[in-house]
């Protein structure tokens, strides 16, 4: 399903600006329903500007006020005739100059919200270094007291469906571990329960 730019900046709009329900908010921007109610309350994205969809042409008005006209119809994202660039399959992830510095931000999000994320999944997604990502973790990157976790998806340093593929993989990465190391621990125990059988057995053979 094809998301709206920057879907919790304009999930932030359709809340402020419109009488859609959270449902069809949440559907548009391909978020949670309770990630809308949390920006209706306040709760997260404070302060965050809200993107016009609209005006930004990923939404016509007469498609907004059928959604609004009936709680059940879900928001159809506008077609573009504007030719969107290739992506990038090879090299090091270029970010514009002005981005740069929000990158320690996207950092602490993703490091806050998807730990299952490898250090080399997010130097991928955000085109930053290992050392960097150490440093925002234990806190002794130069800018420490000034980071403040945010969205990498709203700053536009990586796309929603490339931190979904990432997430996909992190998880199955997780998922196999996990069960390897279930494994291990049912050798353990069976080599343990084997033991004690061996040690019971011995004490009720007679000397």
């Amino acid at each position: 399903m094809a998301l709206p730019m920057m879907p919790k900046a304009t999930a932030v709009w359709l809340v402020e600006n419109t009488a859609l329900t959270f449902k069809q908010i949440a559907e548009f921007c391909g978020l949670h329903e309770l990630e809308v109610q949390a920006i209706a309350d306040g709760e997260v994205v404070a302060g965050m500007t809200g993107l016009d969809p609209i005006a930004s042409g990923q939404l016509t008005q007469e498609e907004l006020d059928r959604a609004a006209a009936d709680p059940n119809a879900r928001l159809q994202l506008a077609t573009s005739n504007i030719p969107m660039p290739a992506p990038r399959t090879k090299g090091a992830r270029y970010t514009p100059v002005a981005k740069r510095q929000d990158k320690p931000d996207a950092i602490a999000w993703l490091l806050r919200h998807y730990p299952e994320l490898s250090d080399a999944q997010i130097g991928k997604l955000l085109g930053t270094t290992k050392e960097t990502i150490n440093k925002v973790r234990d806190r002794t990157h130069w800018n420490s007291p000034n980071i403040r976790p945010r969205d990498p998806i709203d700053l536009g340093l990586c796309s929603i469906m490339e931190l979904q593929t990432a997430l996909a993989r992190a998880r199955r990465r997780v998922d196999a571990a996990k069960t390897q190391r279930e494994k291990e621990e049912a050798k353990e125990e069976a080599a343990k329960d084997a033991v004690a059988e061996a040690a019971a057995a011995r004490e009720q053979t007679p000397q």
